[in-house]
């Protein structure tokens, strides 16, 4: 962690005066069209990709750092839409209340590590207590501690004891998340609080959850009138909108009242389906997450009644996953890592294969969508011209076995190489 801070904080330093850097390999994969290009060539110059093609097409640069990785396969740096980087894996229902939020913050700076080495340059951070967040995408954003790029929520928004409010101690606590607010001026107004303390996305939850305390899944908990209220009020401050829902009506009226993102969507139904096309709704499913649930759940401290949920509501989502894809939903990876282990974001690509995805097509949700959907395509998500120089390699061609995308061998983030392992 020291070398690799130290490496981080000297290329700030160094980048304006460093050779160009030319990547070659014997593939890539070329997300914007969906093809695999042989024989594979990324210039670098600074933090920016200067181009990208087949070798013998693109001029080389005479002082060039050369990095061939051989029978490898370079993409674009991953993108995860849906992560808790200060949330600990190995501690859910009552033992996060002997997490304290300085405690948070400094293992976030761990997971943030964890999820660079595992080929994600770029998170949506969606929720997490006391801004830590903010001050943890400051700290990767001022080269103090290593991690991917961030957007992030601050605190999710939602209704009194509903999924995004604590609901673990008894009424003579009165403990509240810092999150709630009920009715639409409230909800207007968290909304600014958080653009306040420098969320750059908002997160709401719509419907009940599976880790929650006493919610129903598929309840719906905020009407249509406060979403639109909270959605109206984060465009107008130019931000995008994700939301957790689960269930049925909640994610209907969601998409109603034009947030960008839906998260997890496990009890969908046609129109929903419909309503995603009509207006252009990204849907987030953490498919993968529910084998960690049910596998280590009950040690990590889940409560009997989130594992009851999950027996349900698993199977229905993977299901839903499959007929989304087919129906041509926009998609985006989500793995809501913090719930299962971080660095362990990659074991979902070879799911949602399994699912219904191509194999391009998970690869393209890990990039070229997410880029899209933060409104970053301009800069993020393929390896394009003009584009930060973010990318990463795997032995051998994930088309062909889409485990490869669990072994990330090379990660460069902003021009600079952060991990390199032989091929």
């Amino acid at each position: 962690m020291k070398r690799l801070t130290l490496l981080l904080l000297c290329s700030v330093i160094t980048s304006a005066f460093a050779a160009p850097k030319v990547i070659t390999a014997d593939r890539m994969i070329d997300v914007e069209n969906g093809k695999l290009i042989k024989n594979a060539v990324v210039v670098v110059d600074g933090n920016r990709i200067q181009a990208a093609g087949v070798q013998g097409r693109i001029t080389i640069p005479e002082d060039a750092e050369r990095v061939d990785l051989g029978d490898a396969t370079l993409m674009p740096g991953l993108m995860d839409m849906h992560v808790h980087l200060t949330s600990d894996a190995t501690k859910h229902g009552y033992k996060r209340l002997s997490v304290s939020l300085p405690r948070a913050a400094i293992t976030g700076v761990k997971h943030a590590e964890d999820t660079l080495m595992a080929g994600f340059t770029t998170v949506r951070n969606v929720g997490a207590p006391g801004f830590a967040d903010v001050a943890l995408r400051d700290a990767i954003n001022a080269g103090d501690v290593a991690g991917p790029r961030m957007f992030v929520a601050g605190p999710s928004l939602g209704v009194t004891g509903g999924h995004c409010d604590s609901n673990l101690l008894p009424y003579e606590y009165e403990q509240y998340s810092e999150g709630v607010a009920d009715g639409p001026w409230e909800v207007r107004k968290a909304v600014r609080r958080n653009i306040k303390y420098g969320a750059t996305v908002i997160k709401f939850c719509a419907t009940g959850g599976v880790l929650s305390k006493g919610t129903k899944v598929g309840a719906q908990q905020y009407t249509l009138e406060e979403m639109e209220a909270l959605v109206a009020e984060a465009h107008l401050r130019g931000l995008t909108v994700a939301t957790h829902a689960h269930g049925t009506s909640g994610i209907k009226d969601a998409i109603r009242a034009g947030v960008d993102s839906v998260e997890h969507v496990s009890l969908l139904d046609d129109e929903a389906i419909t309503l995603a096309l009509e207006n252009g709704t990204y849907f987030s499913m953490d498919i993968y997450v529910t084998e960690y649930i049910l596998g280590e759940g009950e040690k990590a401290g889940i409560l009997e009644e989130s594992l009851n949920k999950e027996r349900i509501v698993g199977k229905r989502q993977r299901e839903n996953f499959e007929k989304a894809v087919k129906a041509g939903v926009k998609m985006v990876f989500g793995s809501d890592a913090g719930v299962y282990p971080h660095g362990d974001n990659g074991k979902q690509f070879a799911r949602m294969v399994k699912f219904g995805m191509t194999p391009i097509q998970a690869i393209q949700a890990a990039t070229i969508h997410p880029a899209t959907l933060l409104k970053q395509q301009e800069t993020l998500g393929s390896l394009s011209e003009g584009k930060f120089a973010d990318m990463v390699a795997v032995p051998g061609n994930p088309l062909e076995d889409m485990q490869k995308m669990e072994d990330i061998r090379f990660v460069m983030k902003d021009g600079q190489i952060v991990k390199t392992l032989a091929m």
